[in-house]
């Protein structure tokens, strides 16, 4: 169990990363973005969470906000992860956690 929890935080970070990394692209490359190598890489890494959201959000949402609310999304899930991981690491014993 540590194990699945070990490595699903792992793909949230690194997702948590890329919509980062993304965003702070948007704001400082402008339209310019669309040409930048790494902007065109964070978005491959983030495509399959913000694309998953994408089809369950209604079409009133804009693609705009399905970036901020994807990154939201997976925060709160790197949250209840990590927390998850903590009480199973207290349960187990801390000596069998590392």
């Amino acid at each position: 169990m540590l194990t699945v929890l070990n490595v699903l935080q792992l793909v949230l970070y690194i997702a948590l990363l890329a919509l980062a990394g993304q965003g702070l692209l948007y704001l400082l490359a402008g339209p310019a973005r669309e040409h930048n190598l790494f902007y065109q890489l964070l978005r491959v890494v983030g495509r399959p969470f913000t694309g998953t959201l994408r089809r369950l959000t209604p079409a009133q949402v804009s693609d705009r906000q399905v970036g901020l609310l994807t990154f939201v999304m997976l925060a709160l899930a790197y949250v209840v992860v990590t927390i998850e991981k903590v009480r199973w690491c207290v349960r187990i014993g801390l000596e069998q956690c590392r």
